[in-house]
């Protein structure tokens, strides 16, 4: 049964009351919006969209109704993809439900594929027979760089000791072939390279170790790069 059939189905219905049915209903509406962003259909989404609806981007931008329904036009040309919802989850309680879906999506930019994906969270509230979206919140889900190979003479550069403050100290190892590092006294965990003085630990993709050199190309510092601040970590001699 394709979405809009599915669509049309519940809404024969008198009124979806339970909570499958409802999540049903909203899962059904979630898949046909997110089908509607590559067209362009902001239809859809004027159906949908409470009149005092507010939804806060991937980018932490917070849009009201009226400029977030501005903002819904047709993929450019070269530009083609699709969004699937690949989990989701309702809530229901009451004429109150809370959702959280994640979404995956594929797109071809000028003939190359790229991949994304999208963990969203929502608040529907019913309104007479229909369900009304009230506030969407769109997260980029982070994941790790790929990562490259250096020599073994290229990872012995970072291996030292790094001071933050009088009572913080990093240090980086080189355990065989894998650097390690870790705050004096914890645990050491493995250390890739995103890019020549450019490290990550996998599964943290927020945070970037960036070191500096001086004058001369050796190592002095690093910075844990968290979103848009540095946190400086000076190379002890």
């Amino acid at each position: 049964m394709t979405l809009l059939a599915l669509l049309a189905a519940l809404a024969l219905q008198t009124s979806p009351s339970t909570p499958d049915q409802i999540t049903a209903l909203l899962h059904a509406q979630d898949q046909a919006l997110m089908d509607s962003i590559a067209s362009g259909d902001h239809k859809t989404w004027d159906q949908v969209l409470a009149a005092d609806a507010v939804v806060v981007d991937e980018n932490g931008a917070i849009i009201d109704r009226a400029e977030y329904l501005k903002q819904i036009e047709p993929l450019p040309p070269g530009i083609s993809g699709s969004i699937h919802i690949s989990s989701y989850s309702a809530h229901v309680s009451g004429d109150v439900a809370t959702v959280i879906h994640t979404d995956d999506e594929q797109e071809n930019f000028h003939g190359q594929a790229l991949t994304a994906q999208y963990l969203t969270t929502e608040t529907w509230q019913r309104e007479g027979k229909e369900w009304k979206l009230h506030l969407m919140h769109v997260y980029a889900v982070l994941k790790d760089p790929p990562a490259i190979s250096l020599s073994q003479a290229d990872l012995k550069q970072y291996v030292g000791r790094y001071r933050a403050a009088s009572d913080l100290v990093y240090v980086i190892q080189l355990d065989g072939q894998q650097l390690v590092g870790g705050r004096q006294g914890g645990s050491m965990k493995p250390l890739q390279v995103e890019v020549q003085d450019v490290l990550f630990i996998p599964g943290q993709p927020r945070i970037r170790k960036i070191f500096q050199r001086d004058e001369k190309g050796k190592i002095i510092a690093f910075v844990d790069r968290r979103e848009s601040w540095d946190l400086v970590w000076r190379r002890e001699p």
